[in-house]
């Protein structure tokens, strides 16, 4: 099944509501493994908080949403932190998800190129975001170097059983403080 995004009008991107939230929340609670769990009370603080937080409706009803973050919000993410304390300026991907039966007809593209627009347009440095190495997330890992999203280092979380590729992003050839590369060894 393929889509041709950019002329599609039933993709258009628009900024997401708290009409939207339960559609919202099923589409995390699909995705769960990859991501952190959500509930009303916590998404409605993360929507309060974001700089974009924006959904693509499809045929029945959220096919995709995206939600990310600056720096210096109160965003108690590890990954979020992880960030913070390595960069100045930056736009933080928290999680894009695409309903299941959605996924594969470039719905997580067209928000990805809404966000870079937007951080663009914002005077945002770099993206960031993360996926899992452990367990591996290999689909997120294309997607993310489709995109020229390279690894500025590692975290373990949960105890020791999962751990993350914290991944940047340059917007518009922009410098930031963010560590280009991850040395070898270094674990933050």
């Amino acid at each position: 099944m393929t889509a041709d995004v950019s002329e599609s009008p039933r993709l258009e991107v628009r900024d997401a509501t708290p009409r939207d939230f339960a559609q919202i929340l099923a589409l995390n609670a699909e995705s769960v493994h990859f991501l952190s769990p959500l509930d009303l009370p916590r998404l409605g603080h993360l929507h309060a908080q974001a700089a974009y937080h924006r959904v693509i409706d499809g045929e029945n009803g959220i096919a995709a949403f995206l939600l990310a973050f600056r720096e210096n919000t109160d965003y108690d993410s590890p990954n979020y932190r992880w960030f913070v304390g390595h960069a100045q300026k930056f736009l933080y991907i928290d999680r894009v998800v695409v309903a299941a039966g959605e996924r594969g007809c470039g719905l997580g593209a067209r928000l990805y190129a809404d966000i870079i627009a937007f951080a663009a347009a914002a005077g945002v440095a770099q993206l960031a975001c993360e996926f899992d190495l452990q367990p591996p997330n290999p689909a997120s890992a294309k997607f993310h170097a489709r995109f020229g999203f390279r690894e500025a280092g590692r975290q373990w979380l949960r105890g020791g059983s999962k751990q993350v590729s914290l991944q940047v992003r340059d917007v518009d050839g922009a410098q930031s403080g963010i560590i280009a590369s991850r040395k070898s060894g270094e674990n933050k």
